[in-house]
């Protein structure tokens, strides 16, 4: 599949590597267990995710689809790397939920579920892509006419490079050394811009923070490291 290569096969491989250790709750993944409960209420909170089609584009492991399976969804799971996917399907067996998890790139995923589905979600992932605006693309095309598209991603500027990078990856080793490249990070601006060339409105905007001192995440309206944006469709 030629659209395949909107991925980064150092990033597919960095993650692979990682697998295993998906839903150990203290591994590399705990900042993504912390922050899950936030983005699924956040999402589900806008959307009423009960009875919903849901594409989660980017999956990895499988903790934010799963957990909106939970909810009551029918969600599809969408990843480029076998070994998260295996995980995510293997944990399957042990939480009773049911995710239809699928090896394929979100722009094959697009030309073959045109307007599928009632939810889109795409978190944490932009900012590993050569072409970001190629995957907005993709989860506009996916998602109906009057439906949702969910983002997160990393803000870029300084204080951004100093707290996801140089704080969470070296100083208080949230992440492993080398998950983020600073260069990829996006600013609200721009992934608004890239937003509605897909054809999709802004409707919400909000930062995710992190106190390293009681170690607790929550949502607020400052966007200069973590934010979340969510879209519409038109029509």
């Amino acid at each position: 599949m030629s659209d395949s290569m909107n991925a980064d096969p150092a990033e597919l491989q960095k993650f692979s590597d990682l697998a295993h250790r998906w839903w150990d709750p203290e591994s590399e993944f705990k900042p993504l267990h912390q922050i899950n409960p936030l983005r699924l209420d956040w999402i589900d909170a806008a959307t009423g995710l009960t009875g919903k089609r849901v594409v989660d584009i980017g999956c990895g492991g499988g903790i934010l689809a799963e957990s909106m399976a939970a909810r009551g969804a029918q969600v599809t799971g969408v990843d480029l790397s076998e070994k998260a996917l295996g995980v995510a399907r293997l944990h399957l067996y042990e939480s009773g939920q049911t995710v239809d998890y699928r090896l394929i790139s979100a722009e094959e995923m697009a030309r073959e579920n045109p307007e599928g589905f009632d939810v889109v979600t795409c978190m944490e992932m932009l900012e590993h892509v050569p072409d970001p605006a190629s995957t907005i693309r993709a989860c506009a095309a996916l998602v109906k006419p009057g439906g949702h598209v969910f983002f997160s991603t990393l803000n870029r500027n300084l204080k951004s490079y100093l707290m996801a990078v140089v704080g969470a990856e070296y100083i208080l080793k949230l992440l492993p050394k080398g998950t983020h490249e600073y260069a990829k990070f996006i600013k609200p601006s721009e992934l608004a811009r890239y937003v509605r060339e897909a054809g999709l409105d802004v409707e919400d905007l909000t930062g995710m923070h992190y106190n390293p001192l009681s170690q607790v995440y929550s949502l607020g309206p400052n966007t200069d490291v973590n934010y979340l944006m969510r879209t519409s469709k038109r029509g």
